[in-house]
This record gives C-alpha cells, sequence and structure tokens, in this order.
C-alpha cells in the first residue's frame, strides 16, 4: 500500500515537470505525457503496470465531464446546437459503422459486432488534447466552443454504442427494438437523474448552512453521485454529470456566494490538472501489458490494424466536417443558422484534424472483460485493446504535433463571432459606469451623503490595482456589497443579451467582483 502511495507520488512529481517541459518546449502536454509515458515504461526493470478500467471510469470521468460542464459557456453551446450536436451524435454513429465495415473486411476473426465494439471505442475525440494544443495557437473561438461542446456528448454517444456492441458480441443476438428501448431510456434517464440531483444539491447549497468549504465539497461529491446513481438505474452517467453540471453551471449565481466561488475555482483547476496529466501519463506507461497480451498476431500486423483503423477515423471525421459545412449551406435556406456565410476549405480542415483520441477509447477498451458469459475467452479482446492505443498514439503524435502547424499556416476568415477584446472591454465598463452612476444617484442619494466617494469606491476596482481603504463605515460598505452585486446581476444580463461579447471576458469581470467582494468582508 505505502509502496503504492509513493509510486502514485513520483507520478504527480514526474507530471509537474513534464508540464513544465511541454510548455517550455511548446507543445501540448498530453502529447509529451504520452510519449514520456511509453519511455518510461520501457525501462529495464519498471514494473507492468495494470490499470483497473472502474479507476478511470469512476475516479477520473465524472469530475473530467462534471468540470468541463462548468466551463463550457452556455451561450456558445446553444449558438453552435446544432453542428455540436451532429458530430456528438451521427458522427460518432457513422464513424463507428464505418469502423465496423473496415474492421469485419480487413481484420481477420472481426465479426461485425466486434466491429462495432471497436467503433463505439475509437469513435469520440478527446477535447482535453485539442484544448492543450489550441493554447499555443490563435483560433476563432467558434473552434474551441465546437470541440468542448462536442467532447461533453460524443462520450455518452460512443459509450452507448459500445455497450449495445458489447451485448451483441456476448450473447450474438441484436434485437432492434430492445436497443432502441434502452437507448432511448440510457439518454432521457440518464439527463433526467442528472438535473433532478443537480436541483437537489441547488437546494442543499441554499436551506443549509454551508460555508466555502463545504460548498466545495458538495460540488466534489455530485459528479460521483450523479454518476453512479444513473449507471445503478442502467442510464448513461455520462449524461448526468454533463447535464447536472450544465444545470448547475447556468444556475451558479444564484446558490453559491462569492467565497464559495473563488475557492472552489481554485480545487478545481488543480484537481482537473492532475487528473488529466495521471491519465495521459497512465495510456503511455500500459503499453507494455497491451503488448504482452498479444496472441496469435504479430506485433507488425496488429500496428497495421492500428494504422488502417487510424486512417479511417481521420478520413470519416474530415468528411463529416465538410458534410456539416454544407448541410449548412443548404438549410440556411430554410432555417436560421449560426452563421449562414460558407465557411472555405480551411476552416473543415482543421475542424476535421482536431479528432485526438484519448481518456474514453482507453477507458472503454479496458473495460472489455476477460471471458464470456459461457465461460470462453473474449473475442480479440487483446487485438482491440492494442488497436486502441494505437489509434491514441498515432492521432495524438500525427495530429497532434502537426494541427499548430496547420493552424498557423491558414490564412482563417475574419468569422466577426465576437467584438475584439479591446472593444469588448470598452463595451462592459461603459455599460457599468452608466449602470453604476444611474443607482447610486437613484437609490442611495438620501442614504450616503458622499455620493462621489461611493462612487468612485465602485468602480475602482475595474480600473485599479490598488488596495482598499483600510477604514470602511458600516453604512458605505453595505451600499458598496450592494452595489457590487447589481453590478454583477447587470454582466449576467449583458452576457445573455449580448451575443458578441465573449463570455469568457464577462467572467474575467464576475471573478473581480467576487474578489473585491471578499475584500470588503474581510476589511
Amino acid at each position: 500500500m505505502i509502496e503504492d502511495f509513493s509510486f502514485y507520488i513520483a507520478l504527480v512529481i514526474a507530471i509537474v515537470l513534464l508540464v513544465m517541459l511541454a510548455n517550455k518546449i511548446k507543445v501540448a502536454y498530453p502529447v509529451v505525457l504520452v510519449i514520456a509515458g511509453l519511455l518510461i515504461s520501457l525501462l529495464p526493470g519498471f514494473p507492468v503496470l495494470h490499470i483497473d478500467p472502474n479507476l478511470i471510469f469512476i475516479i477520473f470521468l465524472p469530475p473530467l465531464l462534471y468540470e468541463a460542464a462548468w466551463a463550457i459557456s452556455w451561450k456558445e453551446l446553444w449558438r453552435w446546437r446544432r453542428i455540436i450536436l451532429s458530430f456528438a451524435f451521427p458522427v460518432v454513429l457513422i464513424t463507428a459503422v464505418s469502423v465496423a465495415l473496415v474492421a469485419n473486411a480487413f481484420i481477420p476473426g472481426f465479426s461485425l459486432a466486434l466491429g462495432f465494439l471497436l467503433g463505439g471505442i475509437v469513435s469520440p475525440p478527446d477535447a482535453v488534447s485539442a484544448g492543450a494544443i489550441l493554447k499555443f495557437v490563435k483560433v476563432p473561438k467558434r473552434f474551441s466552443s465546437i470541440l468542448e461542446g462536442e467532447s461533453l456528448l460524443n462520450d455518452a454517444s460512443a459509450l452507448i454504442i459500445f455497450r449495445f456492441a458489447l451485448v451483441a458480441v456476448a450473447t450474438g443476438q441484436f434485437v432492434w427494438y430492445h436497443a432502441a428501448l434502452n437507448f432511448g431510456w440510457m439518454v432521457l434517464g440518464g439527463v433526467g437523474i442528472g438535473i433532478l440531483l443537480a436541483l437537489i444539491f441547488m437546494k442543499a447549497h441554499q436551506k443549509l448552512p454551508t460555508d466555502a468549504n463545504i460548498d466545495t465539497i458538495l460540488t466534489l461529491v455530485a459528479p460521483f453521485i450523479m454518476y453512479i446513481a444513473a449507471e445503478e438505474a442502467h442510464s448513461s452517467g455520462v449524461l448526468a454529470v454533463v447535464s447536472g453540471g450544465l444545470f448547475l453551471s447556468k444556475r451558479r449565481y444564484l446558490f453559491i456566494n462569492s467565497s464559495s466561488r473563488l475557492k472552489g475555482f481554485n480545487v478545481w483547476e488543480s484537481l482537473v490538472f492532475i487528473l488529466n496529466g495521471l491519465v495521459f501519463l497512465l495510456i503511455g506507461l500500459e503499453l507494455p501489458e497491451i503488448v504482452s497480451g498479444l496472441e496469435g498476431v504479430s506485433l507488425s500486423t496488429a500496428i497495421g490494424y492500428g494504422l488502417l483503423v487510424t486512417l479511417v477515423l481521420i478520413v470519416v471525421r474530415i468528411f463529416a466536417a465538410y458534410g456539416a459545412a454544407i448541410l449548412t449551406l443548404i438549410m440556411r435556406n430554410f432555417i436560421k443558422v449560426a452563421d449562414p456565410r460558407p465557411p472555405g476549405l480551411k476552416a473543415p480542415f482543421i475542424l476535421g484534424w482536431s479528432g485526438m483520441r484519448g481518456v474514453i477509447s482507453l477507458a472503454a477498451a479496458l473495460s472489455i472483460p476477460f471471458t464470456l458469459e459461457s465461460g470462453a475467452p473474449f473475442p480479440q479482446r487483446n487485438v482491440v485493446l492494442f488497436i486502441t492505443f494505437i489509434v491514441i498514439l498515432t492521432t495524438l503524435l500525427l495530429q497532434g504535433l502537426t494541427l499548430p502547424y496547420f493552424i498557423q499556416i491558414m490564412d482563417f476568415p475574419k468569422f466577426d463571432d465576437h467584438l475584439p477584446d479591446e472593444e469588448a472591454n470598452h463595451k462592459i465598463k461603459r455599460a457599468l459606469l452608466k449602470y453604476t452612476s444611474q443607482l447610486i444617484h437613484e437609490k442611495y442619494g438620501d442614504r450616503i451623503k458622499d455620493k462621489s466617494a461611493l462612487h468612485q469606491l465602485a468602480q475602482r476596482w475595474q480600473d485599479s490595482n490598488e488596495d482598499l481603504p483600510l477604514k470602511l463605515s458600516e453604512e458605505k460598505k453595505a451600499a458598496y456589497l450592494e452595489l457590487l452585486n447589481k453590478q454583477r446581476g447587470l454582466l449576467l444580463s449583458l452576457n445573455s443579451v449580448e451575443n458578441r461579447i465573449d463570455e469568457d471576458i464577462i467572467r474575467k469581470y464576475l471573478q473581480k467582483i467576487d474578489l473585491e467582494e471578499e475584500k470588503i468582508k474581510l476589511g
């Protein structure tokens, strides 16, 4: 036990050092971590690592999905909902079908059911990898929004396909109407359970005498409860976590105070960083066990199968990206679309090339049982595992290392989705100034004699880093806290009506208000 603990502490230290190296050489850290894990696993005497798939599904998956749901902009998710939904559901299904047909045709011993199983495993792209890469290059906001939104939903659709295929391989039969009913329950049940539990957690935050520590702990346990509850009900734990996270994220300013938001943000940022780091390092460390399990097929042949499946995934996603662009141009004649202008040839290619695979694929592959219900070995389990590893490694290295280059050499059109940052900041500050001035004169005219001092205090946090005055009268402190809350409400309203202001900028102002509120409370 102590040895295992020391091992994971060493992994954490290695992750920190490797991420610093990745930032130094400007390479996405998932790529560096996978390569490092692969090299470490090849060292003489290094123990073979056995990863329990439940460790990834239960410990890693719920918090990573939950944090992503809190981080994404609901405004952007809704704006690009059609293309996000198309990539999260139809494209995942098309990808799984394509992999099934190719595997059945070219890999000996692969039935269509087994091909669907492999397709469900490798079909969902990993947004963590793409997000880490996009930090180093400048791309239109729509790309990151679509990738983030897709990643929230494609995991659920891929795992649903995986489950149905697993049953078909194990039983040798597939009843379509049973599958349709199960699919409906997994989707509706998962979403319903997630929202119901999210509502319960919101009421707990509101009604119970919590503080910042308890609020943070509640947010930490929420995704695990949502995931486990949905899985126990045989619905989608992934959709439960995503829907619950989105429900609470959109209402975060209604039930969590500024202290809890600030503390929770810092805790979650560190937690997600280390979880992502561990997952990608473990992917590389898992190679020796996967290779040792190959029987009846040579290593070079298995690598060839993996590269073939990788090629199918890349080609299908690029075709899907161009197909989505063409479909948008057709549908703009009948419905209102997010952007009716032609996207050109470059934008769909970048979207299609941003299809690196990662943690979900590895977890799904590892969760394949060793034997069927009859006791017979599960067919081609080790080959599926190895192909999945090759897909993850190849997409991370090939697409992950070349994506920044393609982005840099392509001159994207000015989509004009959002105002430039400087103009957005100016518009926000001007709205705050006008609103604050009007509010002070109308509401505090009779209560506060020194209105100019209150006005300066209310505007100080926007333009200066000076410390607050050491002493504030209780009257002025109460008025200032009320003003900050009113300004918070204005920013939230501005976010909902101004589609061209990036929500990330508004969130920075909201965080400044939270910080200012904490200074006043502690002053």
